[in-house]
C-alpha cells in the first residue's frame, strides 16, 4: 500500500509546527500589489501586506496557485510512490479546487485525490490535520477521502471584522454600506455558509461587544463539538485570541486549542484584527 502525504494551500492557516509535525505540503496562492507576484506565507507576511496596503492606500489582488504550480509541487511525491491527497480553499471562493484538479488529471488514475474544503482558513486546516492523522495511520486515499468528505458540513467557522475598509476597497462593501457602518461602528460577524461568506450579525458599538458575540456563538454549540480540536484563528489579535482560548478551556472539554495567524490572503480581504472561531461538530 502506497503511503498518503496530505496536501493543502496557504489559506489553512495552520501553524508552521503542524504543517511540519504530520508533515503537511503547503501550495502558496499568490498576493499581487501592482505588478509585483509574491507567494503567501513565502514571500510575503501579513504585517508587510499591511504596511503596503498604509503605503498605496491600495489592496492587493490575491490569485490560485496555477496548474503548473500544483504539477510541480505534487511530480516529487508522486516519484518516490506516495500518494497524494489534497484539502483546499472553497470553490465558491476560488479556482484553487479547479487548478490542482486539472494537474491530477497529469498523473496516473487515482494517485492525486483532490478534496473540495468548502471553506477557508482553520476550517481547511482543520480537515488536513485530521487528514493527515489518518495518513499516519496508514489508511489509503479512498479511506482518507471517505473520513473527510462527510465531515465538511460539520465544519463551523465564524469570525469578526474590526473594520468595514478592507470589504470595502476589495468591493465588497457599498460605499454607502462603508459610511453607514463606519459612523456607527458596526462589526460583522461573519460564517461560512455552503462554502461561502455570509454575514450573520451586525454588532454595534465596542469591539468587546463583538468579541463577547463571537465567543457566545461558539459556547452556545458546546454540547455539539468535536472535543479533539479547536482553532483561534486571528490576524492581529493576539491578546484577544489568549483570552478567548482560556475562554474556549475553561467552558469546554476540548482537548487541543490552537491559536494560530491568518495569511495573507485572508488579511487582504478581511484587515487586521479579525478574529475567528473554529471547530467541528459531533
Amino acid at each position: 500500500m502506497s503511503r498518503v502525504r496530505i496536501f493543502t494551500d496557504s489559506t489553512s492557516d495552520l501553524s508552521e509546527e503542524l504543517y511540519r509535525s504530520l508533515q503537511i505540503e503547503v501550495v502558496p496562492l499568490y498576493v499581487i500589489f501592482e505588478d509585483n507576484f509574491y507567494k503567501d506565507g513565502i514571500t510575503i507576511k501579513p504585517d508587510r501586506l499591511y504596511e503596503l496596503v498604509e503605503q498605496t492606500g491600495k489592496l492587493p489582488k490575491t490569485a490560485a496557485p496555477s496548474p503548473l504550480d500544483f504539477e510541480r509541487a505534487f511530480e516529487p511525491i508522486i516519484q518516490k510512490g506516495e500518494d497524494i491527497v489534497f484539502i483546499g480553499l472553497s470553490s465558491e471562493l476560488s479556482s484553487t479546487i479547479q487548478n490542482a484538479t486539472i494537474a491530477a488529471a497529469s498523473f496516473p488514475d487515482g494517485r492525486v485525490t483532490v478534496i473540495d474544503s468548502r471553506n477557508l482558513s482553520t476550517g481547511i486546516g482543520l480537515l488536513a490535520l485530521k487528514a493527515a492523522q489518518a495518513a499516519k495511520d496508514g489508511r489509503s486515499s479512498a479511506e482518507i477521502k471517505s473520513l473527510i468528505e462527510p465531515l465538511i458540513p460539520r465544519i463551523e467557522v465564524e469570525f469578526i471584522i474590526d473594520t468595514l475598509e478592507y470589504l470595502h476597497k476589495g468591493g465588497r462593501c457599498s460605499s454607502v454600506q462603508h459610511f453607514i457602518g463606519s459612523l456607527l461602528k458596526i462589526r460583522p460577524i461573519v460564517k461560512v455558509i455552503n462554502g461561502a461568506m455570509t454575514s450573520t450579525d451586525k454588532v454595534r458599538g465596542k469591539r468587546e461587544k463583538a468579541l463577547h458575540q463571537l465567543l457566545d456563538n461558539a459556547l452556545a454549540q458546546k454540547d455539539d463539538m468535536d472535543t479533539e480540536f479547536l482553532f483561534i484563528t486571528h490576524s492581529s489579535a493576539a491578546e484577544e485570541a489568549v483570552y478567548i482560548k482560556q475562554q474556549i478551556e475553561q467552558q469546554t472539554n476540548v482537548k487541543h486549542v490552537y491559536i494560530t495567524e491568518t495569511g495573507c490572503v485572508v488579511a487582504s480581504h478581511c484587515g487586521p484584527h479579525t478574529l475567528g472561531i473554529v471547530f467541528a461538530k459531533k
